[in-house]
């Protein structure tokens, strides 16, 4: 299925927004370190790329993707 440019960027800030209150509600992120954290993940970057398909999944599941990629940062560091 094909979308327009605009279709596309509408969907992508609506799962954007959506992650970033999905972290504020369930991993009590306050508002700026949930928009840093959406914003600086390898998830997000994948979100942005039409050939990823992203845009089209839910936003629960673009989340758990998310929320695994920062349980796995927060692992991985010293």
């Amino acid at each position: 299925m094909n979308v327009s440019e605009q279709e596309f960027k509408f969907m992508v800030e609506g799962i954007t927004s959506d992650l970033i209150q999905l972290l504020m509600d369930r991993n009590n992120y306050t508002l700026p370190h949930a928009v840093e954290a959406v914003y600086s993940s390898n998830t997000y970057n994948a979100l942005l790329r039409p050939q990823s398909n992203m845009y089209f999944q839910s936003s629960g599941y673009v989340f758990s993707l998310l929320n695994d990629e920062l349980n796995n940062r927060a692992i991985s560091r010293p």
